[in-house]
C-alpha cells in the first residue's frame, strides 16, 4: 500500500508544478503576436520553479485543427510566475523577442506584445 501512494505522489507531482496562469500568459502571447482572436493549443508545459518562470506550448490557428495541425511552437519568458508576470522574452519557431534582441523588427514587436500584455489584451 505504501508503494502505491508512494507512486500516486511521484506521478502527481510534475502536474502539480504546472502553472495555468503563466500557460494562459503564454497563450495571450501569442495570439497578440499572431493577431489571432482564436488559437488552439496542443501540448502546454509551464515552468514557474524555474529562473526565468515560463512556459512553452504548440498551437494552431485553424478552427477545425487536427491532431497533427499542431505543429507551431511557442516558448515565453517572464519576470515572475505570478500577476503581473512581466513578459521578458519569446520564441515563436526560430525567432526570438526581447528587449535585448539586435534585429529592430525583433525587438519593435516584443515591445508591441508587452504593451498589449501590459494593458491586459
Amino acid at each position: 500500500m505504501r508503494h502505491a501512494l508512494l507512486a500516486v505522489l511521484l506521478l502527481a507531482s510534475p502536474a502539480a508544478a504546472q502553472s495555468p496562469q503563466l500557460e494562459q500568459a503564454c497563450v495571450a502571447v501569442a495570439k497578440n503576436f499572431l493577431l489571432a482572436p482564436v488559437l488552439k493549443t496542443g501540448v502546454v508545459q509551464s515552468f514557474p520553479e524555474l529562473d526565468p518562470p515560463g512556459a512553452r506550448l504548440t498551437y494552431t490557428t485553424r478552427e477545425d485543427a487536427k491532431p497533427t495541425d499542431f505543429t507551431n511552437e511557442i516558448e515565453c519568458q517572464f519576470e515572475r510566475a505570478s500577476a503581473p508576470f512581466g513578459l521578458t522574452r519569446f520564441c515563436i519557431e526560430e525567432t526570438c523577442y526581447s528587449a535585448t534582441e539586435q534585429q529592430p523588427e525583433n525587438r519593435r514587436r516584443y515591445e508591441e506584445v508587452k504593451a498589449l500584455m501590459a494593458r491586459g489584451k
